[in-house]
């Protein structure tokens, strides 16, 4: 806390950092997780192989694949960007397709007898059903992508992860103890806010349902 209340305007520009590479990764993974996500739930038998090359990605350590990524992007946000990216997929695509799966086919059916064609009973009925899962998955991915996102000072990316890397290299523990702090600060609020959001949603699916 003393390293903190000294140097507050340091700090907060890092959490701020931090909060918006979080952020930039999570909003670029959804834009691709929902497509294929989409595609892989209705055609079941692409699942197996979509989630086995998506489960490869994850088990990658992030510094051996942000060292990977910077002989062939360079340093900075970029290659922070794509390896958080990479690792969001599996927890997005995963939980959006059961969500989606469990739909009640019934549902649909009936979606379908009102006139709706498959597009529509996608976004007015599976979708909005399919949310509250939809939003776990994401309240995972985001704890997930906070997490990883320390080793982003790694190619100098900014972010809390700055404060763990100078208290290493600096040896003040101090430093260390802070930057620790702030991520489990961030972790927590940003799983908290999705909680309520998941539970309104929830809410929301049942009184659709």
């Amino acid at each position: 806390m003393s390293y903190i209340q000294a140097h507050q305007d340091q700090v907060l520009q890092l959490f701020l950092q931090h909060l918006q590479l979080a952020g930039t990764a999570l909003g670029l993974a959804l834009l691709i997780a929902f497509p294929v996500s989409i595609v892989i739930a209705r055609y079941q038998h692409l699942y197996g192989p979509v989630i086995g090359v998506l489960d490869a990605i994850y088990t990658i350590p992030s510094l051996a694949l942000l060292a990977l990524l910077v002989p062939i992007i360079g340093i900075g946000r970029t290659p922070a960007l794509i390896a958080l990216v990479a690792y969001a997929q599996l927890i997005l695509v995963r939980n959006i397709v059961t969500g989606l799966r469990g739909v009640s086919p019934a549902v649909v059916e009936a979606a379908t007898g009102l006139g709706m064609n498959e597009a529509q009973a996608l976004w007015r009925v599976r979708l909005p059903l399919a949310l509250p899962v939809i939003i776990a998955g994401l309240r995972i991915a985001t704890v997930a992508v906070i997490g990883i996102g320390t080793v982003a000072a790694f190619v100098d990316a900014g972010g809390l992860g700055t404060l763990l890397f100078n208290g290493v290299s600096q040896n003040d523990p101090a430093q260390i103890e802070a930057g620790a702090l702030a991520i489990a600060v961030l972790a927590i609020m940003a799983d908290l806010l999705l909680r309520l959001v998941e539970w309104w949603a929830g809410r929301a699916a049942g009184g659709t349902a």
